[in-house]
């Protein structure tokens, strides 16, 4: 498990969601753009509750390594999804020019 460390604040969630987050708001910045995550995370009495994230690229966001009793905090299809906004962000898709836009263009 990690503590994901915002504002001052701490939050416990899984080790994947913890990274995924991380590398996203990495991906986000690279494009100076800014998203809110929400993320399952472990409140003080161990209950599954939801915490938003803005991230982007002034965001803040440590995590740590904790050993704490109880189950690992799990959401694959979130995990999935940042892994893929992430990746979409750093590989920009490319827009194949019209004709017309190198109709000008000196081969010569």
């Amino acid at each position: 498990m990690r503590i994901i460390i915002y504002a001052g604040e701490t939050y416990l969630t899984g080790d994947d969601i913890a990274d995924a987050l991380l590398e996203y708001s990495r991906a986000l910045g690279d494009e100076d753009r800014a998203e809110i995550i929400e993320v399952p995370v472990r409140n003080e009495l161990g209950e599954l509750v939801s915490a938003k994230f803005l991230i982007g690229p002034a965001s803040q966001i440590v995590t740590e390594a904790v050993d704490v009793p109880g189950p690992e905090v799990v959401d694959t299809e979130l995990v999935t999804r940042l892994r893929r906004l992430t990746g979409a962000a750093e590989r920009p898709m490319s827009v194949p020019l019209a004709a017309e836009d190198v109709s000008d263009f000196d081969a010569g």
